[in-house]
């Protein structure tokens, strides 16, 4: 099977600046198969899942460095799973927030921070750079208040030494997009957006592709869904014989082809089922009927 023909491949690709990537990708965060954090995991399912996802083509994995629960880490799994790691794949991570051994959650570091985020992330997945970083705006920074130039321009640092390939950010509105373009060159903008979630960001999604910028929303299945239009997405799933979310997986593919999908899971069943989005195709009359 050539590469052009694996299952991830079938919506095409993308460039994150230097990076050519499949638009269907892997987020980590649920390679621990529970929201709970103590709950035990079985880490030769998720190594397994890691490189299944590889083996369809998948070639961009999103991670963090605080994705990890009580007995495991997406960082540690993944390398794991894929270290050594092939040339054409690329990973991408997010600094910003951070939780403690105990997993208390903290939203937002200083800028003098960022460069211990970053190593982190490169000493765990055992890289000596990382091919993108999103700066992921938490509190105190978010959509339109406070100063993001000593963040971004933190980061841009690193990324001038070599640590990092490529930026990103995340959790942001088109001005905050700006204000980041004018430090340094961004490849990404990653937000939580889906069929039935945050739809104001559709002008940003809009936006992204005109300066050529990849959108790459996160909890673009599990995120919003409710009510009527599920009721849609139900009707459209049963008249492909697909399930509902490689109906909303296909959507978001279908706003554009500089976005790009990330969607995560533990189990190998609803791994196949989300690459096998890549090449759901859905009508005119599909797509008017889910955004009535």
């Amino acid at each position: 099977m050539t590469e052009t023909t694996l299952p991830a491949a079938a919506a095409g690709t993308w460039q994150l600046g230097s990076r050519t990537v499949n638009r269907l990708g892997f987020g980590s965060m649920r390679l621990g198969g529970s929201l709970d954090p103590n709950a035990p995991i079985d880490a030769d399912r998720a190594i397994a899942v890691l490189r299944q996802a590889v083996e369809l083509g998948v070639n961009h994995i999103d991670t963090a460095a605080f994705y990890f629960g009580a007995t495991w880490s997406a960082n540690a799994l993944i390398k794991a799973a894929l270290a050594p790691y092939g040339e054409d794949l690329v990973l991408t991570t997010k600094v910003g927030p951070s939780r403690d051994e105990s997993g208390q959650f903290r939203p937002f570091a200083r800028p003098d921070e960022l460069r211990g985020q970053v190593e982190q992330n490169l000493r765990e997945l055992g890289r000596d750079h990382i091919d993108v970083v999103n700066l992921r705006i938490g509190t105190g920074l978010e959509r339109g208040t406070g100063s993001l130039a000593e963040h971004f321009g933190a980061l841009a640092e690193l990324r001038a030494e070599g640590l990092i390939g490529e930026l990103g950010i995340s959790n942001v509105g088109a001005e905050r997009l700006a204000e980041a373009q004018a430090i340094a060159p961004v490849v990404c903008v990653q937000n939580q957006y889906g069929l039935s979630a945050r739809r104001e960001d559709d002008e940003l999604l809009r936006l992204c592709g005109e300066q050529g910028v990849a959108f790459v929303p996160f909890f673009a299945v599990a995120s919003g869904a409710s009510g009527q239009s599920d009721e849609r997405v139900a009707e459209v799933a049963r008249r492909h014989g697909v399930t509902d979310a490689q109906v909303r997986l296909a959507w978001t593919l279908a706003q554009g082809p500089h976005v790009l999908a990330i969607p995560g899971t533990s189990d190998p069943a609803h791994l196949e089922q989300n690459v096998a989005a890549a090449a759901l195709k859905l009508t005119d009359e599909d797509l008017a009927a889910l955004d009535a």
